[in-house]
Order: C-alpha cells, then structure tokens, then sequence
C-alpha cells in the first residue's frame, strides 16, 4: 500500500479529533510522556477496513474475524463495525431487522444491551446494511459464518475505544474444485495504489483482483498488467468503474489475450479510492488470496516461510527502466546465509522475473531479505509456496512486507495449526506477545522473546488459558528491530495440507501529533 497516502490520513484523522478535543482541554504533556512543545504519541480515533468477497464456490465456508486491542489512553466509547458492502438499508430498517433477530438475547441478556445502547445507536447512523460483525469490547475478538459463493464482501468503520489496532481477517475452506483449500486474508484500509507480483493469466490458474469503495461516491480505477517482456496489451483494463459502497472482482485473463504464467498487476485509482486484493486460485494446487506487496523499495523482507515448504517460486518486478541484480539471502534460525545457484537474481527493468527457489527453507523457518545494490532500484516482490507431496499440494503467497514498527495483530487463530514466524534481518529485538481471550472464553495469556539478530524464529505463541473458539495474536516491538512477521494457519484434509499465511503489518493504531497547548489556549479564551 501507498505509505506515504495512509500516513497523511491517519495524521490528519487524528489531529481532527484531537485538536478538537484539546480546545476544551489540551493534553498533558507529563501524561503523554512527552516535554511540552514535543509530539505527543495517542491513539487514532477513526478507521476504517475493508474486506474482499471470500469466494463464488458453492462449497466455500468463511468465517469472519474482528477484533480491538486494548489500548492505553484510547476513548471509553465508541463502535467497530463491518457491514456487507452490497446492503444498503436504512437505519430504521436495519433497527427492525437487529430487533427481530436479536428477540431472544434481548430478554436474556436485558441489561447488557442497556449498557451497550449508546454504542449500538451510533453503529446505526453509520450508512449501510445490518452489522455482519460488531465488536463489544477491546481485547476480545467476535466471529461470524458465512457458507457458500453468498458470503458477502465487507466494509467497515472503527472510532473511539475500538480504533486504535482495528483488525479484521477473513479464513476461508474450500473442500474441492478450482482453488480448494484454506484461503485467508487481513482486512485492508482503502487506498490509491497497489502492487501485486505473483499473479497469472495462464489456463490454469484462475486469477481475481477484488475492488471494493467503501465511499459515497464511484471511484475509477486503471490497472495494468506486466509480463515477462514488459507491459502486456490491455483491452477493458482502464477506467474501471466501482459504484459507492460497492465490491467489483475482475478476472485478469479478460482484460488480455496473452497467457503469462507470472504476471505483475497495478491497481491504480484515477478517483475515489479502493481496497484491493488478488484471489488466486489454481486448479491442481489450490489458491490462496495474494495481498499487496510492500511500496517499491530497494531492500524488501518477505517474512515466514514453511518450514516445509516444498517449492518457493519468487516473483518480482521493478517499476522503471533500470535493470537490476538482486542479492538473495535467506534469514534462517541460525543467521543469514546465501542459497546455493541464487546468490543475485537478474531483474529487467519493466518486466515481471520469476525464479524457481525449490526447497529453499530445507526443514527450517526462513524469511526471503532481496535487496538492490546501493537500494537504487525500487521492487516489488512475493513468493508463491506449495506445501504437500505430487497431486497432494497447496499453495499460498507471502507478498514483501512492511516492518512491525509498533504493533500488529493476527485473527482466527487455533490452539493447533497455528505458527508465528518472526524475523529481525538487521538487528536483534525483542517482542512480548499476547494471546487474546476467546471468541468463546479464555484468559489472555502474555509471552516475551528475543529474537537475535540476522535470524527467523517460528516461536511458540501463548495460548488463552481454557480456550473456547478462536483467538487473536498480538505482537508488540519492545527494542531493538525492525521486525517482520507472518502467521500461517494449518490443517490437513483428506491428505492434502491446507495452508494460509497472512503477513502482519504494523496496525499504525498510534499516532504522533505535536503539542498544540499554546495554540489552543486562545481557542479557550
């Protein structure tokens, strides 16, 4: 995602509402830990998260995962709500419907819904249809189903209490045909740009770029298409229209007549703004959803490789005309070290690259660390993995990811079939992480470790103590770094191994905003 575009917004966002808060009562400079005239660091009050329709297989069960951190000086009020992007019902319809279908828990549980009629009130004046998922409080994450191709895409708000560290995933099973197997993607924030190496438009795979626009308005939006010898032939590729609060998927293979196994998609939007992913899916090896690699960068971490991997393909791509030679390094348990034949790999300028790893991770988690000579020449990268034996196999995407500055969560986790692989490329770090209660029960449970420098470690993640459900994990950088990290959920079926890894970008749930105190004395005069 643009980094630049979402950092201006989150600034902006968060000096709105806090500027308008301090001209009745400004900050204490002593309480924000910061000495007058310097930035103080407090939560974002607004957010918002967009979620891409799960499938159109009839066979497909998804569940949706939402949850808040607790967070230290956040607002004792306030909504995170995800609604379906194609309802739009009035409030006065969407009260009717809460009532009707909530009959039974309102006698039970009279009192709580008291408590909670404020929140509930506000989460109805926001446009759109009858909640799919509506948190009640930070720090315990909620759940909801959805079977078949009707599960709808979401679109969603956070404000107050539940904005800062807002998270939201989506884990899909498939149990047979084209893309059979665990899909799993992380909610995104809308956005004006994307990048997505590891598509295709070959006969075999079945490749989807998802747009959703959770604004008012249409938005327009171009995407391009790059090969193996530089941009392909578009024909309906431009001015994309997505209608307001709507999902659009597009099928890359009928926006071109060249069949390219590895292809290199850009997303970008001419008006309004989009969330956007690619859902890959493969008729052998299953499918898996491809999010947006990190900006175009000269050093780029593609964290949590299995152990088990049995074949990693990488795909990269870089934006300008320059070629470049890539030096590859592979961040194991015990240090960087240089895989054997692919110490540099040799990217053409425009042209998507592909090259075949095999079992680069050998047994042990790995992290990919790609970087340009002098960091010069910006790329985009991912990898695609297959984990199984011959006719058994699964696969999934890791993109290039974005550094844990402070904090990043992963949704729908289990007691079993759950790894959390974390790197720190340059630098030793150390991290604490927290186990979430459970959508159904479970007392948080808390752990630190170190990670040393130069290495990745699977680390064994806290469990909630009497589990029921799933559960949230939540990494926090407490020195050192930077650090990466990737979750992978497991399960086998029927002898295949199904698999789904989902980066963790930092949450950006803080945000640093200068102390206005003296400005704001006027405003109170």
């Amino acid at each position: 995602m643009n980094r630049t575009t979402l950092s201006l917004i989150a600034g902006a966002t968060a000096l709105a509402a806090v500027t308008g808060f301090a001209a009745v009562s400004a900050p204490d400079p002593e309480a924000a830990g910061q000495r007058t005239g310097a930035a103080a660091t407090l939560p974002v009050e607004r957010t918002g998260l967009l979620c891409p329709r799960p499938s159109t297989s009839d066979l497909a069960e998804t569940t949706y995962t939402s949850f808040t951190p607790v967070t230290e000086g956040a607002d004792d009020k306030g909504t995170a709500v995800l609604r379906s992007a194609a309802q739009q019902t009035a409030p006065e319809e969407d009260a009717e419907g809460e009532d009707e279908k909530d009959g039974e828990d309102a006698s039970s549980d009279e009192e709580s819904e008291k408590d909670e009629k404020g929140d509930k009130d506000a989460a109805k004046d926001d446009k759109g249809g009858k909640p799919v998922l509506q948190l009640k409080e930070p720090g315990k994450p909620v759940a909801a189903e959805a079977d078949g191709a009707d599960a709808p895409a979401l679109v969603g708000t956070a404000d107050g209490r539940f904005a800062s560290g807002w998270t939201a995933q989506q884990t899909t099973e498939v149990t047979a045909g084209t893309g059979r197997g665990l899909q799993g993607v992380a909610c995104s924030a809308a956005d004006t740009q994307f990048w997505f190496p590891g598509a295709s438009t070959a006969d075999s795979r079945t490749d989807y770029i998802h747009l959703t626009n959770p604004d008012d308005s249409a938005a327009v939006v171009d995407i391009e298409l790059y090969g193996k010898d530089g941009e392909l032939e578009t024909t309906v590729g431009e001015g994309i229209t997505v209608k307001p609060r709507s999902a659009e998927p597009v099928l890359l293979s009928t926006l071109t007549a060249a069949k390219q196994t590895d292809v290199t998609v850009h997303v970008v939007v001419r008006s309004g703004r989009v969330g956007a992913a690619v859902q890959a899916l493969d008729d052998e090896t299953g499918g898996d959803w491809l999010p947006a690699s990190a900006d175009p960068s000269g050093r780029l971490v593609l964290p949590g490789i299995p152990e088990d991997a049995k074949a990693v393909r990488l795909v990269a791509f870089t934006p300008g005309d320059a070629d470049v030679d890539l030096k590859v390094r592979l961040a194991a348990p015990s240090g960087l070290i240089t895989p054997a034949g692919n110490e540099t790999l040799h990217l053409k300028g425009g042209m998507t690259g592909a090259f075949d790893l095999g079992e680069l991770t050998r047994g042990e988690a790995g992290s990919l660390v790609l970087t340009a000579p002098d960091g010069s020449v910006p790329v985009v990268a991912a990898v695609r993995v297959l984990r199984g034996e011959e006719g058994k196999q699964e696969s999934a995407f890791i993109p290039a990811a974005r550094p844990i500055e402070t904090r990043a969560t992963a949704l729908d986790n289990t007691a079993k079939g759950t790894t959390l692989s974390v790197t720190a490329p340059e630098g030793g770090a150390e991290i604490e992480v927290t186990a979430s209660a459970g959508t159904k029960g479970g007392t948080p449970q808390t752990k630190t470790y170190s990670i040393k420098p130069g290495t990745t470690q699977d680390v064994e993640a806290p469990v909630p103590a009497g589990l029921k459900g799933s559960y949230a994990l939540t990494v926090e950088t407490r020195s050192g770094g930077p650090v990466y990290a990737s979750r992978t959920l497991a399960a086998t079926e029927g002898g295949v191994p199904y698999f789904t890894v989902q980066p963790l970008p930092d949450d950006r749930g803080m945000v640093a905003v200068p102390d206005a105190s003296e400005d704001l004395s006027v405003l109170q005069r």
